[in-house]
C-alpha cells in the first residue's frame, strides 16, 4: 500500500492522490497544535495519522478502505471532559463527563476517520475528538476537524490505510 499524505489548508483547499477538493476547518481557524485548546474552535497544525473510520451502517454502505472499520452504535461517544481519565477517548453511552455522542441526526459523523492529533499521549485540555468527517452542505467551519463532501471521502478512504495521514496547515 502506498504511503499517502493528504493536505487540507485553511484557504479551504484539499488535496492528495489526485483529488482537489473544498473542505472545511475549524472556526478558529488553524493553530499550532501546542496552542490546540479544549472547546477553541481550532484546527491543529501538522500531520495526523488515520487511525480507524467509524461509519453509519444505517445510512451508508461499508467504506472500501485498508483502515480499521467501526459500524457506529447508538451508545458510541467520545470523552471531551480535560479532567476526566477517558479525555480524548471513545466512551460507551451513558457516559457521566462531558462528551460528544457519535450517533447523529445530521449527516457530519455518517463517515468519521479518527486522526492521531492529541492520542500519544493524551494531554489533558489539548484538544479531543479532532476528526477528519463529512462537510454540510454549505461547508460551514467545524469545531477543529477536516470535513469534505462524501463522495470525496469515499475517494480518499479507498487508497487509505493506517500509514495515511492528513497534514492541516496554513
Amino acid at each position: 500500500m502506498t504511503v499517502l499524505t493528504f493536505t487540507a489548508t485553511a484557504r479551504g483547499k484539499f488535496s492528495g492522490n489526485g483529488l482537489t477538493c473544498q473542505c472545511a476547518l475549524g472556526r478558529g481557524g488553524v493553530v499550532g497544535a501546542e496552542q490546540k485548546r479544549e472547546g477553541d474552535g481550532t484546527s491543529p497544525q501538522g500531520v495526523w495519522q488515520m487511525k480507524r473510520v467509524f461509519y453509519r451502517a444505517d445510512r451508508l454502505s461499508r467504506p472500501q478502505t485498508a483502515l480499521p472499520i467501526v459500524p457506529l452504535r447508538e451508545t458510541d461517544g467520545w470523552c471531551d471532559a480535560p479532567a476526566h481519565p477517558l479525555y480524548n477517548r471513545p466512551v460507551t453511552l451513558p457516559f457521566e463527563a462531558s462528551h460528544e455522542k457519535l450517533l447523529r441526526d445530521d449527516h457530519v459523523y455518517d463517515l468519521i476517520v479518527e486522526l492521531s492529533h492529541n492520542s500519544d499521549p493524551v494531554i489533558s485540555g489539548r484538544g479531543s475528538a479532532v476528526f477528519f468527517h463529512l462537510a454540510h452542505d454549505d461547508y460551514r467551519p467545524t469545531e477543529g476537524c477536516v470535513a469534505i463532501a462524501q463522495e470525496h471521502m469515499l475517494q480518499v478512504l479507498k487508497d487509505s490505510s493506517t500509514e495515511s495521514s492528513i497534514k492541516i496547515g496554513f
